[in-house]
């Protein structure tokens, strides 16, 4: 890529990811609501199954708008990649500040409370998971904020690598299309 190449694809590439973090920041913030309202779980899934839709909107109009209308797997491949790590920065950002300033404990609260249900109690003592669940809740409340973030932002970059290949692969075009 030549520098004004280079510049565009970062600027499209930010500008994107920023519009992904939008998506996922929104999904992150229904599933909070949705620990003690249940139907906003519903609309989380939504929005973090919309992912690789809204990925692959985004690789076509940057493909058109910007690229006249060409781009080739790997570059289409790259850019995915590059909009899923600017994305997953900016959630890691959000998440660090909820739980530093905002969280006080709710979300762990809400777990317990849903797992201390008389029917969740009940599968996870049938299933021999009773240690495997205080352990984890042990862990949880000793954990930073920064762990919290730090949790999901490899897969989140990991998800961008792996979606990035069919996407780019459907979304890619080596010639111009005939108006």
């Amino acid at each position: 890529m030549i520098n004004d190449e280079h510049k565009q694809f970062y600027a499209f590439a930010h500008y994107d990811g920023a519009l992904l973090s939008l998506v996922w920041i929104a999904s992150f913030l229904c599933y909070l609501h949705g620990l003690s309202k249940p139907s906003f779980m519903m609309f989380a899934m939504l929005l973090a199954v919309s992912t690789p839709f809204f990925a692959a909107y985004r690789l076509r109009k940057f493909r058109d708008n910007a690229r006249g209308g060409v781009i080739g797997f790997f570059r289409a491949y790259y850019y995915i990649i590059s909009m899923f790590f600017n994305a997953a920065i900016l959630l890691g950002v959000v998440q660090i500040v909820y739980y530093a300033y905002f969280d006080n404990g709710y979300t762990i609260s809400r777990v317990i409370e849903m797992m201390n249900d008389e029917t969740n109690r009940k599968l996870i003592e049938a299933n021999g998971m009773t240690e495997l669940f205080n352990e984890s809740l042990r862990q949880m409340r000793q954990m930073r904020p920064f762990e919290y973030m730090w949790n999901s932002f490899p897969l989140n970059v990991m998800l961008g690598v792996i979606l990035g290949i069919p996407i780019a692969a459907v979304i890619k075009r080596n010639t111009p299309q005939q108006q």
